[in-house]
């Protein structure tokens, strides 16, 4: 009788040692994955952004606040954006690129912000001139000059231009493209 409870307190103890363990296992490997997946967080955060298209990002960022603060820097507190303007939906392109001996094909949306619903409606009242310069603008481009990333910002400066010089008075905040497809 003395060895039958022996063996039922030694399986007992056997049973209840290992959970102990097994959930000291669990919490020390949840908490090691969470050191782990903050490490990464941090580790991307300080040293994940350095290539190319981020650098040139934060210098069209630059040269579009300093834009803002030379057209409008009069109007507003220095350090506050501004307020976002009324958004102009323009009717989707579909032009022939100028690639020559190639047939190249550009389909592109464009939305305009625009100061106030006046420049707003002063575009609507003028929307095949709009069409013409922007229509104009794309089918002189071609294929190389659209394709990278400072080609399409240079395209978006330069249909804003062209929209503001067809306003009595310049409205046309910037140029956004919502559709890109170059075939």
């Amino acid at each position: 009788m003395a060895d039958a409870a022996e063996t039922d307190d030694k399986t007992a103890g056997a049973a209840l040692a290992p959970a102990f363990p097994i959930k000291l296992l669990i919490i020390v490997s949840v908490i090691a994955l969470l050191f782990g997946v903050g490490g990464a967080v941090v580790a991307v955060k300080f040293f994940g952004g350095s290539d190319k298209n981020a650098e040139h990002a934060e210098e069209h960022k630059t040269e579009a606040v300093a834009k803002s603060d030379a057209q409008g820097g009069a109007s507003g507190k220095a350090g506050q954006t501004a307020a976002p303007g009324v958004m102009f939906d323009l009717d989707p392109f579909i032009v022939n690129l100028a690639d020559v001996p190639d047939v190249r094909y550009l389909k592109l949306t464009v939305k305009l912000e625009v100061d106030s619903e006046a420049v707003s409606a002063d575009l609507s009242a003028r929307v095949p001139q709009v069409r013409d310069a922007v229509l104009v603008l794309l089918s002189s481009k071609d294929v190389n000059a659209v394709r990278t990333t400072q080609g399409k910002f240079q395209l978006r400066d330069e249909i804003t231009q062209r929209i503001n010089g067809l306003l009595p008075k310049p409205g046309v905040r910037s140029a956004y493209f919502t559709d890109f497809v170059v075939q």
